[in-house]
Order: structure tokens, then sequence, then C-alpha cells
């Protein structure tokens, strides 16, 4: 065999690996759930939508806004926080692994009214 042909040969069966690589990449993205981008604002004593559900296994970005004053974002139940600087997006990534209702708080005191400011997100399969 001549150099010619084994050049050609080896070229070849790279162009092969190249496109069954490309396939396999391809079949793997499409079978990634795409994150799902859910906006929340605060105000004093409020989160704004208070109930939000999502699906259990599915990424969610919650991107965290706020109004007026400094703002916390608890979610102890699937251990995540972030501190919501007012004028500015706060953006908490979560992959839910469990089904129910959960309570998410504010745990940076705001004012009177504090302690009643939460929410609710609620998973299901």
């Amino acid at each position: 065999m001549s150099y010619r042909e084994t050049s050609y040969r080896v070229a070849y069966a790279a162009m092969i690996l190249i496109i069954a690589s490309l396939g396999t990449y391809m079949v793997a993205e499409s079978a990634t759930p795409k994150e799902r981008i859910i906006k929340i604002t605060t105000k004093r004593f409020d989160y704004s939508p208070a109930e939000v559900t999502v699906k259990k296994g599915v990424p969610v970005v919650l991107e965290l806004t706020g109004k007026d004053v400094m703002m916390g974002f608890n979610l102890p139940d699937f251990g995540v926080r972030a501190d919501i600087v007012p004028g500015k997006i706060t953006r908490l990534r979560l992959v839910p692994d469990k089904t129910g209702t959960f309570i998410f708080l504010c745990d940076i005191f705001c004012g009177i009214g504090h302690e009643e400011m939460n929410g609710k997100l609620t998973v299901v399969d």
C-alpha cells in the first residue's frame, strides 16, 4: 500500500470518527433539559409572583430583582439563598430534586412586615 493510500484511509477514518462524535453530541444536547427562567420581583414584604410551580429535575434560573430595599431569598429545603440588591438582577440556579410545596422567605430584615414576606415553590413530577 502506498503512502498516498494510507493517508487517504487515515483521513477517511478520522472523518467518520468526527461525524460519529458530532451525532452523539447532538443527541446528548437534545436530551438535556433547557433551563427555565423565572422572574421574581421583590418590594417591601412582597414577592411577585409569590407562588411558582416547576417540574422535578428540570433546571430553573430564578432571576430576582429588588425594587426598593436590600432583600434576601432563602429556600431552605433546597439549600439555596441569595441577596437581592435593588436595581440589580440576581440569578439563582436550581434543579428541583423532590416534589412537594416548599416555602421561600426573605432572610434580611426589610422593615415591619418582614416576618410575613414569603412565597411558595411547588415542584411537580
